[in-house]
């Protein structure tokens, strides 16, 4: 969390005794250390800025996010015109806050002003976790190549303990997402010894969380007759071996060894058509199979069978330098070329909703728009989707309207706790 420090403020607006001050300086402290009951008792009832920034991250820190932000607002709404350094920093308290709860949708641009107003002023620590604010906000989006130039602007810096735990998560976070395990083990070992440096429990369980996910399964190998759970370095040591690769969890197809790699996801027909094939092989599959696969019916007609042929002189075209597919007496048949393997990978939660339930995991409470931003879907398909997961027991949902947000049990049985401040500088 942004380490939002006290600003003295202007003898002319406010004056403080100086027993107030240390009240605001050993809250400060002790939000520092994540004593946030110990904060809250030194400035629970004051009600200027300096106390409500604090008091919003500390409600924070309990969880009580909308109370987070509301404190934090009226903090950076007090603040005066000359203590635009105070009020940067309230923005970004609240931009962590926004963060913790899953709420994507706000425009960057504030964020990136206090960023700017931070960096004038000095406070490059809380500059810095401005930044690595906005990489994780990157990283929930996807948009893995930004979030790897955000946190590349940190390397160099001398972190707080806390605030390098942090950013090493991140790091972390964005090499598994690109299945580059090694790193990410290495990522979370430096992670660990920072949190070890900082003495925050919340910071040792997050990262503890982080080592746990590596032994979970990551996928599934599917093949006739059953199936196979398998880590991600057996997922990564999968793509990158010469097998013919059919990806469920990234929707597409390819050869590691070859970097051959064809996208799907935007062809779902194409790729409901060489998944049924593939889970066949070396066999091949009947016409009717296909049909029901594709299009989702169980009373073809003539009209199915030659969208059929179409749709399978498309895919033809497609893997034309990966595999063959080749029509049989009953249907057609998978053949890759250069005696390859076909291996079938799937999420390791099976159906439709697997991807929302990987997203929910973490614990945090998300809000449907941010879980549409983070999917490229939309709204209207989310909350399909969510309203299945919820009749069946796997998500629940808090607040109602455009406070709603949803969550599901983590697996570790533990919720992510949001942590600030990672770094706190007192003026």
């Amino acid at each position: 969390m942004a380490a939002i420090s006290p600003a003295r403020r202007d003898t002319s607006t406010a004056v403080y005794p100086v027993a107030m001050d240390s009240l605001i300086t050993a809250s400060a402290r002790a939000l520092a250390a994540g004593d946030a009951l110990g904060a809250l008792k030194r400035v629970a009832l004051r009600d200027d800025p300096p106390a409500l920034a604090l008091r919003g991250i500390a409600m924070a820190q309990l969880g009580e996010h909308p109370r987070a932000r509301e404190l934090l607002r009226r903090a950076a709404r007090g603040f005066g015109a000359h203590e635009e350094l105070s009020r940067a920093r309230c923005v970004v308290a609240e931009a962590e806050v926004a963060l913790a709860v899953r709420d994507l949708g706000s425009s960057p641009r504030a964020l990136a002003a206090a960023l700017a107003t931070l960096e004038v002023h000095g406070d490059h620590a809380n500059a810095l976790q401005a930044r690595l604010i906005a990489a994780r906000r990157l990283l929930l989006l996807g948009r893995l190549d930004e979030a790897e130039a955000t946190l590349t602007q940190l390397n160099g810096h001398s972190l707080p303990p806390s605030l390098a735990a942090v950013a090493e998560l991140a790091a972390a976070e964005l090499a598994l997402r690109s299945l580059r395990v090694a790193p990410a083990r290495a990522a979370l070992a430096r992670a660990h010894e920072a949190a070890g440096r900082a003495r925050v429990p919340a910071l040792l369980a997050e990262v503890a969380e982080a080592l746990a996910t590596l032994e979970r399964p990551a996928a599934r190998r599917l093949f006739a007759g059953g199936e196979l759970a398998l880590r991600l370095d057996e997922v990564a040591a999968l793509l990158a071996s010469d097998a013919l690769v059919i990806d469920a969890c990234r929707r597409g197809l390819g050869v590691g060894a070859s970097n051959a790699w064809q996208p799907l996801a935007r062809r779902p027909v194409l790729f409901a058509l060489v998944r049924a094939l593939a889970e066949a092989w070396p066999g091949d599959v009947d016409r009717e199979t296909l049909i029901a696969a594709a299009f989702n019916t169980r009373h073809p007609d003539d009209t199915h069978r030659a969208r059929l042929r179409v749709e399978i002189g498309r895919l033809r075209a497609l893997v034309t330098e990966l595999a063959q597919i080749e029509a049989t007496a009953r249907g057609f048949v998978l053949k890759p070329l250069g005696e390859r393997a076909v291996v079938v990978l799937a999420p390791p939660i099976a159906g439709d909703q697997a991807s929302l339930a990987a997203l929910l995991a973490d614990g945090a409470a998300w809000s449907t728009s941010a879980l549409a931003l983070a999917l490229g879907a939309s709204q209207r398909t989310i909350q399909r989707a969510l309203a299945e997961l919820e009749a069946a027991g796997r998500v629940r949902s808090i607040g109602r309207a455009r406070t709603q947000r949803w969550l599901s049990p983590p697996l570790a049985g533990f919720t992510t706790i949001l942590l600030l401040p990672a770094a706190l500088q007192m003026e």
